[in-house]
């Protein structure tokens, strides 16, 4: 396995917003398009028929394009549509400055062949909260380049998410 570089990875990433900045060393950075706040529980199981997601409630950004998001968490959807190839997986990690600001975001695995507007866990620790302007670069994804390619692509439910 081995990590692509963020040009090699420039192809796997669409709508980027500034993909000269979004591209760095070790893979793309996605930025914010929309924040949820959860309005229900949610349930996970060993089964995917007793799974059930949350509802949420979509925030407004003001009209500056902030927004104040109070300790707690959040689920976010990201602008960058990202397409994962056969031979790829990508994992991702949170930009150093979301952590210095009391605040982590928490991931999956993009598996090969997954393609989607991706969604993660924004979790403001921080007790005075978090103002977040909308396109904000809030984590980086790392594309791992596979010793071989997969033998079942994705084909789950959140395959063409937020597209």
């Amino acid at each position: 396995m081995s990590i692509l570089t963020g040009r090699e990875a420039q192809g796997l990433v669409e709508s980027m917003i500034e993909p000269q900045t979004q591209t760095q060393m070790c893979g793309m950075e996605l930025t914010v398009q929309r924040i949820e706040r959860f309005a229900s529980f949610g349930a996970v199981a060993f089964e995917n028929s007793e799974r059930r997601l949350p509802e949420t409630e979509v925030m407004d950004f003001d009209q500056s394009g902030w927004i104040e998001l109070p300790a707690g968490a959040y689920l976010v959807t990201f602008n960058e549509i990202v397409s994962i190839p056969a031979d790829v997986a990508a994992m991702a990690r949170a930009r150093s400055t979301l952590l210095r600001c009391g605040a982590s975001l928490q991931t999956a695995l993009w598996d090969p062949g997954y393609r989607g507007r991706s969604q993660s866990l924004l979790v403001v620790h921080n007790p005075s909260g978090l103002r977040l302007k909308r396109n904000a670069r809030l984590m980086q994804l790392v594309f791992m380049r596979l010793e071989k390619k997969a033998e079942e692509l994705y084909e789950g439910r959140y395959q063409g998410e937020n597209i």
